[in-house]
């Protein structure tokens, strides 16, 4: 199959067929008739399996060393398992930064409800931001 017929296949772009294929996780032949990439059916399965990496939170780094140890014939599960152990804590972490960064939008949008709108005047850019921030500023000073 051809690069485009490979990407909807399996529900990408082109350039992603070509990026994958550029970065060595899928491996094309080239049609001698007309110089076409030609696919077959072990590029689509490995395209299902880069997305399903992806979706389990995989880089493609990640996901090029996991199909190189598959495909010098030793099995990856077990530094999939590692990696993954890895990510589960650095995701809460960054949930934790989201969650946080939500608390203080909210709280910013809270404080704006009563505030009036501002006129950049040359001094001041958004009254809001520049109020809130002063707020925030002083409260963590006492």
């Amino acid at each position: 199959m051809r690069v485009i017929d490979l990407a909807k296949k399996a529900n990408v772009t082109s350039e992603t067929v070509r990026h994958y294929t550029r970065l060595g996780l899928i491996q094309a032949q080239r049609d001698p008739n007309n110089g076409y990439q030609i696919y077959d059916n072990t590029a689509f399965t490995r395209m299902q399996f880069i997305q399903q990496s992806r979706t389990l939170g995989f880089s493609l780094k990640q996901i090029e060393e996991i199909l190189d140890q598959a495909d010098s014939g030793d099995s990856p599960c077990p530094m999939v398992r590692d990696l993954l152990q890895k990510k589960v804590p650095e995701t809460k972490a960054k949930i934790a930064q989201l969650q946080a960064h939500l608390a203080t939008m909210e709280a910013a949008l809270s404080n704006w409800e009563s505030m009036p709108n501002g006129t950049p005047d040359g001094h001041s850019i958004c009254c809001l931001i520049e109020d809130w921030e002063d707020k925030k500023d002083h409260d963590s000073d006492h």
